[in-house]
């Protein structure tokens, strides 16, 4: 299981009047970590958009457990829990002051440049 780490400091656009994150930024901060993930293996999105492979997301759980506010360091833990031939899993972790304030789960499918179920490149389902 492939696991990166990436620290994201909440800006003061990303937040409510209540200066908390608004919970769909957390959404934005988990494609970042994905990206960073993808990047720590050697390769891009914009290699696997070139080569016609396209990740879109397609369950997506969120559990939130204590608000992040304007400032704060978080630290976005992400971990490839399952590739198939299709799919992406993905777990994260959203942890400030070593503290685990947000989990979550994601499904990626790939698709062509069609729209239609497509395989992943062996490289990133394992098959290689």
């Amino acid at each position: 299981m492939q696991t990166g780490e990436v620290k994201i400091r909440v800006r003061y656009a990303e937040t409510d009047r209540m200066g908390l994150l608004h919970h769909a930024n957390y959404l934005v901060y988990f494609e970042q970590a994905r990206t960073e993930l993808l990047r720590d293996a050697g390769k891009t999105y914009k290699d696997l958009e070139d080569a016609g492979f396209f990740l879109v997301v397609a369950k997506l759980e969120v559990r939130y457990r204590l608000p992040a506010h304007y400032d704060d360091v978080l630290t976005i833990r992400t971990t490839v829990t399952r590739a198939s031939p299709v799919r992406l899993e993905h777990r994260y972790e959203v942890v400030r002051d070593g503290a685990v304030i947000c989990e979550a789960t994601s499904t990626l499918a790939c698709v062509g440049r069609d729209g239609r179920l497509q395989a992943l490149p062996d490289w990133l389902s394992g098959s290689e």
